[in-house]
């Protein structure tokens, strides 16, 4: 693993349609971006975001997010979440996480990654 730098940080992308709203997911039972597909979007950015720094064999792994989810959006609406590395602890990264949408926020908090060896992380299966 490079040396990754406070500040780091990476933007992903998705359009709400039919596969990531509540009501597919399971999450709720209305047609707006689901929450889980929000967490998931912040944590591709995260993941992305580290992509430069990983030494061959290495990936990351989620290990905790606290987040809110404060405003809905509609079918075809683009989403963006970036996330922002602000602590590096050896193998973990903790990260400030937020979605918008329209250019508000309808989404933030804070998620923690860790490094790990691809084929050493494997074998604990």
């Amino acid at each position: 693993m490079k040396s990754i730098e406070v500040g780091t940080a990476h933007v992903s992308t998705t359009v709400v349609d039919k596969l990531n709203v509540a009501r597919v997911i399971g999450s709720g039972d209305l047609d707006v971006f689901a929450t889980p597909a929000m967490v998931a979007l912040m944590e591709n950015a995260a993941m992305k975001a580290l992509k430069p720094f990983l030494d061959e064999g290495e990936t990351t792994v989620g290990g905790e997010m606290n987040c809110t989810h404060t405003a809905p959006s509609p079918i075809g609406a683009t989403v963006e979440a970036e996330a922002t590395v602000v602590a590096v602890e050896g193998r973990k990264i903790t990260y400030r996480v937020e979605a918008r949408c329209g250019g508000r926020s309808i989404g933030s908090g804070t998620h923690v990654r860790f490094v790990v060896n691809v084929e050493r992380f494997l074998a604990k299966l």
